[in-house]
């Protein structure tokens, strides 16, 4: 296997990029991350340098290119399957697969109105709209159902870290950012994501950022 390499947006804001780095360092390959500032003169033909989608994330691994991050999760579980990113039971790893492609597929009102800004609080508790609110509550009831059904090895959703809670881990950035109120089960399993040393990691880098891209007077820095 070659040397792989993902191309991931701005760590502050990319929502997509994060979920299959985390996947990445969950699995334990090793990989180089190729950074592209976004909505930058030039960003554009640089992301179609690494991929034709001219999109990030992208994962390159010699002549393939994957642009897609479940796509992206899928193809590092494959290659690191020690790594348990998918439940090894099978009823645990459907609803776990099921979980990831809803989070992918949905959650159109929470995305546009609650983006992704890691080192931003809100001065107050933003009310969301219905349709924001709706789907604050479906993922609230994912997390909940899978902590209770699958959860007893661990603080994640299927117990330990896997492509489910990567999927969902910008969501719990968007939680704390705005101010959500949460359930203890739910609040407890964002807590669980924000002391992963992994996301740490992230974490950290994306406070060191100096772009800002639409930060509102609603948001302290």
């Amino acid at each position: 296997m070659s040397e792989l390499e993902l191309l991931i947006g701005n760590k502050n804001y990319s929502s997509w990029s994060l979920r299959p780095w985390l996947a990445l360092k969950a699995s334990g390959l090793p990989f180089r991350e190729r950074l592209v500032p976004l909505y930058q003169d030039g960003s554009k033909a640089a992301l179609l340098q690494f991929s034709p989608a001219g999109k990030a994330p992208a994962l390159r691994d010699g002549a393939l290119v994957i642009p897609e991050s479940l796509a992206i999760c899928e193809y590092v579980a494959e290659l690191a399957p020690d790594a348990t990113l998918w439940p090894r039971a099978r009823e645990a790893r459907a609803v776990a697969r099921a979980v990831a492609c809803e989070m992918h597929a949905g959650f159109f009102a929470l995305r546009m109105t609650m983006q992704m800004n890691i080192r931003a609080r809100a001065r107050t508790p933003i009310v969301p709209t219905a349709e924001a609110a709706a789907d604050v509550a479906r993922v609230q009831a994912l997390v909940e159902g899978c902590r209770q059904r699958f959860g007893a090895g661990g603080p994640f959703l299927f117990g330990g870290f896997g492509i489910a809670d990567a999927m969902l881990a910008p969501v719990a950035t968007r939680f704390r950012t705005y101010r959500v109120p949460l359930s203890p089960v739910a609040q407890a399993w964002c807590d669980a994501i924000f002391g992963y040393p992994a996301f740490r990691e992230w974490e950290a880098a994306a406070i060191s950022e100096v772009e800002r891209i639409e930060e509102t007077d609603q948001l302290l820095p």
